[in-house]
């Protein structure tokens, strides 16, 4: 009986031992895997939120690596430290490839290949020119920064700030990562460019790959340290290569994350709004001018822009519909064109092309509301000369019949509708009425022309 226990206890254990080993084999993927994110563009807000969807989502798959297939000519601050804050904190490795051939990662793009676990470019391709430009006034050549004749470009304090900010910065990602570091100060110090065979030599990155799978096959056996101390090998040599393209989110958020769209998009919300509220029960323009006012607020949210511009930008739009219906003989149209211009001109500065808004933009812009406010307020002031086509003014000098009598008690059909009606005049049905007045829901009306009794 005993050994009989025994067994089953073996037999129960041996199929225990199987089932644990058939989950940890369902657990631990066969073959490693390897996300490329792609990257086209600027370094939007667009970018930064498909970046760390990718790294999270890597990270849930318990993906071997991530490639970041960059090409950027650069983009804005915010939305690059978002990226290298992720990508530090990546619980597995990342490596930022610059391709394909003919690929840049200039600017914010040189500091996300800084912060990567892993640096590589394509041979004909080139990084640097980290300046931030996206402070402070424009340079003034011929004078120092004491205001004295030199050669040497005008820098404010905000400007050397933010300058050497980022030099600190690029340096301890290089300290970092074990790369050159010089380099790295003067991209940002002297906006300093360098091609791919000339970073390899100078250390500024890893290796040379000719396309995304000769670096996944040239990184077999590699070890990478991350930040948390723990160090991998990585084994890519049969890994699957997953290509993740920016999807539909992205691209919705790139095409709203520019101040431009968003200023039109902010627009459109405020005279939807207005519309709606001036003609009730249409429903569509105030619809459509929420959801775009509060798509035109989500994009400032992400956009680096100065709030006063898009307060100074909504009072000029306010101003301007004002001017429709306040006798202030163009003082508030003109006022709120301004308004709305310098609103423009104060809301973003990133100094990225396509990212700061333009005086032809905000004057063409500005015109464009400008029409549409004397538009309004033409067909308001036609409006008002018309004659009054419906309610209680309109009903006086309708003709109408006389369709019943009983009790006292006269109704007459006036435009097709049944109304209690009185007169002075003794009428029966059949009589032509005309109205003169109405109190309540009962009309005032004369006999139109003598019935047939009173004619005899």
């Amino acid at each position: 009986m005993r050994w009989r226990w025994l067994a089953t206890a073996s037999l129960i254990c041996s199929m225990m031992t199987v089932g644990l080993a058939q989950v940890v084999a369902a657990d631990t993927p066969d073959t490693a895997t390897v996300r490329v994110l792609q990257v086209d563009g600027i370094i939007s807000p667009a970018t930064s939120d498909f970046i760390t969807r990718g790294l999270k989502e890597a990270a849930e798959a318990k993906a071997s690596l991530v490639v970041i297939e960059l090409d950027t000519p650069g983009g804005l601050d915010t939305s690059m430290r978002t990226i290298i804050r992720h990508i530090l904190a990546s619980p597995i490795p990342v490596a930022t490839f610059v391709g394909p051939s003919g690929a840049r990662a200039a600017s914010a793009g040189t500091f996300i290949l800084y912060a990567s676990h892993i640096a590589a470019m394509t041979p004909a391709s080139n990084l640097g020119a980290a300046s931030p430009i996206s402070i402070g006034a424009a340079p003034q050549p011929g004078k120092d920064d004491s205001g004295s004749a030199s050669g040497k470009p005008t820098q404010d304090t905000s400007s050397r700030k933010a300058t050497n900010d980022a030099a600190a910065y690029i340096r301890s990602l290089a300290q970092l990562r074990g790369r050159n570091a010089d380099f790295a100060e003067q991209a940002v110090l002297e906006a300093r460019s360098m091609s791919a065979p000339e970073a390899l030599k100078a250390g500024v990155i890893d290796l040379l790959a000719a396309s995304t799978p000769d670096l996944v096959s040239k990184l077999d056996g590699r070890e990478v340290k991350l930040d948390n101390g723990q160090t991998l090998t990585l084994s890519t040599s049969q890994a699957v290569v997953e290509t993740v393209e920016p999807d539909w989110r992205t691209q919705l958020l790139g095409l709203i994350a520019n101040p431009q769209v968003a200023l039109i998009l902010m627009m459109i919300g405020i005279y939807g709004l207005f519309f709606e509220l001036t003609s009730p029960g249409i429903a569509l323009p105030g619809v459509a001018g929420l959801i775009c006012l509060v798509l035109g607020l989500y994009a400032f949210h992400m956009l680096p822009v100065n709030w006063a511009g898009v307060a100074l930008a909504a009072a000029g739009a306010a101003m301007m519909i004002a001017e429709a219906f306040l006798p202030s003989f163009g003082v508030l149209g003109i006022g709120g064109v301004i308004a709305f211009v310098l609103g423009g001109l104060f809301l973003s500065d990133t100094g990225i092309p396509g990212y700061d808004l333009s005086v032809p933009f905000l004057v063409g812009f500005g015109i464009v509301a400008a029409l549409i406010m004397f538009l309004t307020a033409t067909l308001a002031a036609r409006a008002y000369k018309h004659a009054v086509v419906s309610g209680r003014e309109d009903m006086p000098g309708l003709p109408g019949v006389v369709t019943s009598v009983s009790g006292g008690t006269v109704y007459a059909e006036v435009r097709g509708e049944s109304w209690k009606v009185q007169s002075n005049d003794a009428l029966v049905a059949g009589d032509a009425i005309r109205v003169v007045a109405m109190h309540g829901l009962t009309l005032d009306v004369v006999r139109d022309r003598p019935n047939s009794a009173d004619a005899h």
